[in-house]
């Protein structure tokens, strides 16, 4: 018998045990996916992933050197983040393809973030723009761990136009000089367009940096409109490096180029700044953060949308944190999921994460064996592959189906443009996320408010200013109102009720309010709510609730509400609340329905 009930005892302590594992196991799973993909990986998918791997390879490090040039880093820092980036998604990304990398939408950021505190040169700058990738990192992090991926929705589209339309025309001139092979010294968007138009009219424009850039960027257009299959950016580049190699351009023609590249693989380097210096990253690593989910969970979704699968935002916040983490701690800066490369991985067949992985091996082994391959990569190719990225990303289709659709939303995303270009990008993103909070309380202040009557041949009841021959119940008020009631509408809550009562066609006995739409009720409408109902009180008038939702009907318990309306005058559908009327009323109108 204890043998027995040892062995069941034992039994039941390994089943616990197991279960307490596998319980391990896939909370684990869930923060870190390569343990799950990497597990079922199909050997047939090695080909497509190999293929997928050395072309997104092709695009990445000439885009990873342009990004980082054009945000004030060493070339090679690009290339650091990119390889980072890479293995980390890899790791923690639940998307089976997205690419991270240096990104376009962020580079104006860093630009605007670190190179006023640079003052000690490109270490410095490095060191500024891994702080920015380790505080806006975490803040990713913990966005994930918290679940508060919600955060991404912040940014309407047309805000989100507006910003990004402001962010690359900012990119965009800040390349040109580049491109003309000439350099400017204003820091704001009209300082250097000034400083631009200046120096085209003092006949400062090198030709030979100028025809590479224009040259690199006509074919990486080209490639991208007629086939748009063929690496455009890895043929412009190389192309470009190949010519100034020959021709020794560097030397001749005086055109900028990448230079030497330190061999080997980043090392890792805590950011060493002061607490002064920390302090004035915190807005901006901020704005990088609320652009990195928004690109994020909107390419994750496309792409998990496409293949089928449902992609947690929560993780996707979270994984974008710890890359942006790893690239702070390998000499790197800040990245997001891209736009444009992502794309490339899909077209060359990738299936999973282990495109990256490859595209990673790759970019070490350049990085460890042949960094001087990239010693006369021209400037002006590079910044060719900026413009033409920031060109891609332009919103013009965008702004202008908001004109035709919407003009107050085209209003939001003038605004949110004009505050990037003027007040600078960090501003920018500042107006853009204040923007989207008062364009929301601005639609919650002033909610629609409807008196509903009856309309012939349809059933329930309707918004008599789209059905002016809809009839009303004889002193009966059915006023719908479509928001939450808090301390900001209370007061025009109160107005819209009392105007119509006093618009109404008799004298009013009940008004019901038809509150589904309402799905919160706050302490300072709950006062409202207590005086407006002593006033209704004196005018003789009842005040009822139609069709409330639970939730909000026990928030008016614990307020004292309820009770003093009474339980009686909470009726669970408009239907009912008019045959309750009529009943009590002694109204005669045979012209209801109780749908309730």
């Amino acid at each position: 018998m204890s043998l027995t009930r040892s062995h069941r005892s034992g039994g039941t302590g390994e089943r616990r045990a197991s279960r307490k594992d596998a319980a391990v196991a896939g909370r684990l799973a869930r923060w870190v996916p390569s343990l799950v993909w990497m597990r079922e990986y199909r050997p047939a998918s090695l080909p497509h992933d190999a293929i997928a791997g050395v072309t997104l390879s092709a695009v990445l490090v000439p885009a990873g050197m342009a990004y980082a040039e054009a945000a004030g880093m060493p070339s090679v820092t690009g290339l650091y983040a990119s390889l980072v980036a890479l293995v980390a998604y890899a790791l923690f990304g639940p998307s089976r393809i997205l690419v991270l990398g240096p990104d376009s939408a962020l580079v104006a950021l860093i630009l605007a973030a670190a190179m006023p505190l640079a003052h000690r040169g490109g270490a410095q700058a490095v060191m500024l723009a891994g702080a920015l990738a380790l505080l806006s990192g975490g803040l990713c992090v913990a966005v994930g761990v918290l679940k508060l991926g919600f955060i991404a929705d912040l940014l309407s589209t047309p805000i989100r136009h507006g910003y990004l339309n402001g962010i690359m025309l900012t990119i965009i001139i800040s390349q040109l000089p580049k491109l003309f092979g000439f350099p400017v010294k204003g820091e704001s968007f009209l300082a250097q367009v000034r400083e631009l138009a200046r120096g085209v009219m003092a006949g400062q424009i090198n030709g030979m940096a100028l025809a590479i850039g224009a040259a690199s960027l006509a074919i990486i257009l080209a490639c991208r409109r007629w086939a748009p299959r063929m690496p455009g950016v890895l043929i412009a580049v190389a192309a470009a490096t190949l010519a100034a190699s020959f021709a020794d351009l560097a030397a001749r023609a005086g055109i900028a180029v990448v230079g030497s590249l330190p061999r080997g693989l980043p090392s890792i380097q805590f950011p060493m700044l002061a607490l002064n210096e920390w302090l004035a990253l915190c807005t901006t690593a901020a704005a990088i953060a609320l652009v990195t989910l928004t690109d994020v969970t909107m390419l994750s979704q496309t792409y998990g949308l496409r293949s089928g699968g449902h992609v947690d935002r929560n993780q996707e916040c979270f994984a974008v944190g710890v890359a942006n983490v790893a690239a702070a701690l390998f000499q790197g800066f800040p990245v997001s999921a891209s736009g444009s490369r992502t794309p490339v991985a899909e077209a060359a067949g990738a299936e999973t994460q282990a495109t990256g992985l490859v595209a990673a091996a790759i970019v070490s082994v350049l990085l460890l064996f042949a960094p001087q391959a990239l010693h006369n990569m021209p400037q002006a190719a590079l910044a060719a592959v900026v413009i033409a990225a920031s060109l891609a990303l332009l919103e013009t289709r965008g702004v202008l189906r908001l004109y035709r659709l919407r003009r107050g939303e085209l209003v939001q995303a003038l605004v949110c443009f004009l505050g990037v270009v003027l007040s600078g990008v960090v501003a920018g993103v500042g107006i853009a996320l204040a923007l989207a909070v008062l364009m929301f309380l601005w639609r919650a202040w002033r909610p629609y408010a409807a008196v509903l009557g009856r309309v012939d041949g349809v059933k329930g009841y309707h918004d008599i200013s789209r059905h002016p021959d809809a009839r009303r119940i004889p002193g009966l008020v059915l006023l719908r109102w479509d928001a939450p009631l808090f301390f900001a509408n209370a007061q025009i809550f109160r107005e819209r009720v009392r105007r119509a009562i006093d618009d109404a066609p008799d004298a009013t006995r009940w008004i019901v309010i038809a509150a589904e739409p309402v799905t919160d009720i706050d302490v300072t409408a709950a006062d409202m709510l207590a005086e407006l109902d002593e006033e209704l009180d004196a005018m003789q008038v009842q005040l009822c609730f139609a069709e409330l939702k639970g939730p909000v009907k026990d928030s008016l318990k614990r307020y004292g509400i309820f009770e003093r309306i009474g339980e009686r005058y909470f009726m669970p559908t408009v239907g009912r609340a008019v045959g309750d009327y009529l009943k009590a009323n002694r109204v005669e109108w045979h012209d209801w329905e109780d749908d309730a």
